[in-house]
């Protein structure tokens, strides 16, 4: 696809004797959301692992921003652009959101000496009142000086979306960023998701159907490996083919 920011062709993966990946197509247009949904063991998060470089695959391609970044490592590929959430919250439990937040600002690409432990006073003011913003984004300017541990579920995974949003990415790998979040906390995430694709495009995998078909410009659906399908939520709602598969158990 011509406009894609994200295209990957061809992507196959086995495991044993298993094939996880089989010749799937896939691309995300600059702007959108672009859900992919799929049952359990359908392969949604060894997918992104190969989007996000965590896992090279036995054949086929991805390219980002024109780019072909399939031998490219998981930190090269944020710096050309990409940054995730996992399913598992991932946070340094013992720091405070501040510094999680200024942690990933130091990273990044663009501030020249990352990592530097003796810097200006000016510097470290910067530095912190960046990562500040990025929490005030996700809605957590409040949570600064908290320690990350002590945060609820809900917040961390919105420490976990500030820290990503630090690397200044053009696009945001979700992986279920719903997931053991309560109905409130589920809210909160969907009505944050919708205020991030204003700004960044996002490539979201998850299993809340009611957030996917609320949120989403645009489904995929991938089932055993194999990509099955790709539309607008209401192509993909009415597909005989997905109601079979996947989505009858959930409409």
């Amino acid at each position: 696809m011509a406009d894609a920011l994200l295209d990957v062709r061809g992507l196959s993966r086995r495991f044993a004797a298993v094939d996880a990946l089989k010749a799937v197509d896939f691309s995300v247009v600059a702007g959108e959301v672009h859900a992919l949904i799929g049952p359990n063991g359908a392969g949604k998060t060894t997918f992104i692992h190969h989007v996000s470089g965590a896992l090279r695959p036995d054949s086929g391609s991805v390219h980002f921003a024109g780019q072909d970044v399939t031998g490219l490592s998981m930190h090269e590929r944020v710096r050309a652009g990409m940054a995730r959430s996992y399913q598992i919250t991932n946070v340094f439990p013992s720091l405070c959101a501040r510094d999680n937040v200024a942690l990933a600002v130091q990273g990044r690409a663009d501030t020249g000496s990352s990592f530097r432990f003796w810097r200006p006073v000016a510097a470290e003011t910067a530095l912190f009142a960046e990562a500040e913003s990025w929490l005030a984004q996700v809605g957590l300017a409040d949570k600064a000086d908290a320690v990350a541990g002590s945060l609820s579920h809900g917040e961390q995974r919105a420490l976990e979306l500030a820290m990503a949003l630090a690397t200044k990415p053009q696009l945001l790998l979700l992986d279920e960023p719903m997931a053991g979040t309560g109905p409130e906390e589920s809210a909160r995430m969907v009505e944050l998701i919708e205020n991030l694709a204003r700004h960044v495009t996002i490539l979201l995998v998850e299993h809340d159907m009611e957030a996917v078909f609320r949120l989403a410009d645009r489904i995929s659906v991938l089932v055993n490996g194999r990509m099955i399908c790709t539309g607008t939520p209401d192509e993909v709602r009415s597909d005989p083919g997905v109601r079979r598969a996947y989505l009858g158990d959930h409409l």
